[in-house]
């Protein structure tokens, strides 16, 4: 006899169905599971036989052999056990075999029978509806990170007696309402202000045209000057995630295993700050079946490295991928998986080790050769991906003391938003481009037309200070983000100077 249940497994992201068959033969009593299961799997048999005999079930007492299909996907992670144990107990418990074609589910088994969450539930039950199944069972526990999903009823079971009873119709559960307002509506406040930062108005500046454009930023000063602080606001001037985002950051976050019962949606932008030791799969992603990393998880949402030259090399370097394509590309013998890594770049870092160059107040220790392999640390390409170099001095003693803030996060915000929607109008005709940090070659060249006087500009300062072609290119995407804060329809030779000055590390700090 076979009995068939529906389930999923996670590849990067996204989910894969699977199709669980169980089948009863004679024999010595023993279970075995095939399907290119992991270890995990494997260890399903022990945890099924002791929550299926807890709860009440009998099981088959010769040989069961459990196949997970298709076969050559391989499977991981405890989820299985629930439809494995309700597809060796269906027959014997007389469930309706069109209630288990209508029905996915996932959950791993206590010993006891009672239902532990696992990982990736938002993108297995957009799998479900996508699949056509009509109800998710899940754990109770993990139920509302499940519920964002419309179109699909999410079924929370706290045992595997409540979900047999269940799927039999003896007992009536009703579907989780589905969530994705609500939750969006109560998540998506900052516990933060831009107003908090006291000083620093040239850097604001920067930041804010930055967040306007979509352009990554370096800020170089001494510790102590608040460029972490600034960072950490950055997500604050941003415009609101849709809810189309949200959902997208959250599947993410869902499959790396960082939701809780009290955090079931990603309604803010994420912001991410990896400490510099780092490894290039943590960043990147990766893993035998690959995971999404520090990139992906920053999808949406803000990336921040702080003492960006205290990285390894090599880290650094993956950074290019993502930076120019917006996803990461990740491939094993077992195949190719994708994780989308859309992101702002905000680095910091000290103007040399002891981080007193330049400083009036305190004497730097650090002699010019030691200052300059510390700043060649940063390559020359991926520099030249850093739209935005500025400077960040310390603040003097009247700005710190000053009872009055600084401007608050919504009306930067509300001018961020002006130029973001001038942005979409511009390239509305032109998917994946949507702010002018992504604009292409071609792009460029319609959209960042040049009067005399601002050409004379660019061209002397490229003459001057010997900037690269990226860099070039970089300068123009900035000066027409400029020209968008200040509703122009034309770049000027105050937006051409202004996106020079924000060039800092290519003018006189670059040894």
């Amino acid at each position: 006899m076979v009995a068939r249940t529906y389930s999923a497994t996670l590849v990067g992201v996204n989910a894969v169905e699977v199709e669980v068959e169980s089948h009863d033969g004679g024999g010595n009593p023993r279970m075995l599971i095939v399907g290119l299961p992991d270890a995990s799997v494997k260890e399903s048999r022990e945890r099924v036989t002791a929550a299926i005999n807890s709860s009440g079930f009998i099981m088959n007492d010769g040989v069961t052999t459990v196949n997970l299909a298709p076969a050559d996907l391989k499977k991981e992670g405890p989820g299985f056990d629930l439809p494995i144990a309700i597809s060796l107990i269906a027959h014997r418990s007389r469930i309706p075999i069109p209630v288990l074609s209508e029905t996915a589910m996932i959950g791993e088994l206590a010993l006891n029978g009672e239902l532990r969450p696992v990982r990736g539930l938002l993108a297995i039950a957009l799998e479900a509806r996508a699949r056509g199944r009509k109800r998710l069972l899940v754990p109770k526990r993990a139920a509302a990170e499940a519920s964002v999903v419309a179109g699909i009823d999410i079924i929370g079971v706290a045992n595997l007696r409540e979900a047999v009873d269940y799927l039999k119709s003896d007992v009536e559960i009703l579907p989780e309402p589905c969530r994705a307002t609500e939750f969006f509506a109560a998540a998506s406040n900052y516990d933060i202000d831009f107003s908090d930062v006291k000083g620093q108005g040239d850097a604001k500046r920067a930041i804010e045209v930055a967040v306007a454009g979509g352009h990554n930023i370096l800020m170089i000063g001494p510790p102590g000057t608040g460029k972490s602080m600034i960072a950490k606001r950055i997500a604050t001037i941003m415009p609101g995630m849709s809810e189309e985002e949200a959902i997208e950051t959250t599947k993410i976050h869902s499959a790396a295993g960082l939701l809780g019962e009290h955090s079931a949606f990603v309604a803010t932008r994420p912001f991410r700050a990896p400490h510099h030791t780092i490894s290039d799969a943590g960043l990147l992603g990766g893993g035998t079946n690959p995971g999404p990393g520090e990139v992906s998880l920053a999808h949406n949402g803000v990336l921040f490295l702080d003492e960006l030259p205290e990285f390894r090399r090599s880290t650094l370097e993956v950074l290019r991928q993502p930076l120019e394509d917006g996803k990461v590309t990740i491939s094993r013998a077992a195949g190719t998986v994708t994780f989308p890594a859309q992101f702002m770049l905000v680095a910091a870092m000290n103007p040399c080790p002891c981080g007193y160059y330049g400083d009036l107040k305190r004497e730097c220790r650090c002699g010019p050769p030691v200052i300059q392999r510390y700043r060649q640390r940063i390559s020359g390409p991926l520099l030249d991906r850093i739209d935005l170099h500025v400077e960040v001095p310390l603040v003097d003693y009247k700005a710190l003391a000053s009872q009055s803030g600084g401007e608050a996060s919504e009306p930067v915000r509300k001018r961020v938003e002006t130029a973001r929607l001038m942005q979409q109008e511009r390239f509305a005709a032109h998917p994946g481009v949507h702010t002018n940090s992504s604009m292409t070659p071609r792009l460029i060249k319609k959209h960042c037309e040049l009067d005399a006087e601002a050409a004379g500009c660019l061209e002397h300062a490229m003459g001057e200070m010997n900037f690269s072609a990226r860099a070039h290119d970089r300068i123009l995407k900035v000066a027409r983000t400029l020209a968008d804060l200040g509703a122009c329809d034309r770049i000027t030779a105050d937006h051409v100077l202004e996106a020079i000055g924000y060039r800092t590390l290519d003018r006189k700090m670059w040894m």
